[in-house]
């Protein structure tokens, strides 16, 4: 049987993990997304863990308002990435100045 530890260590590397990407490597944009999509999985993974050795529902109920947040916040960032590449003609964070006004 899987223990709460087991899935505390998996959300904690997977936090770790968006955690790393977001340091490491803070010139593109998609990686920076990806990374905080992963730190959002790595929380709705303590939630979903919780909420089952607990016998609680409350945890899940919170996972599906994080899902649509990070839907959201996917759709926009995309959208707001196609606008930028089509202005300047790159992705790379230090080479959007463009929004300094």
């Amino acid at each position: 049987m899987i223990s709460l530890s087991d899935f505390l260590i998996v959300a904690a590397i997977l936090f770790g993990i968006g955690i790393a990407g977001i340091i490491i490597n803070r010139k593109n944009i998609i990686v920076l997304l990806m990374s905080i999509e992963l730190m959002l999985l790595a929380v709705n993974t303590n939630f979903i863990a919780f909420s089952y050795f607990l016998g609680n529902n409350v945890g899940q109920l919170f996972v599906f308002f994080i899902l649509t947040v990070a839907a959201a916040e996917a759709a926009i960032g995309l959208a707001i990435m196609m606008v930028l590449f089509r202005k300047s003609g790159t992705i790379e964070v230090n080479k959007l100045d463009l929004l300094k006004g």
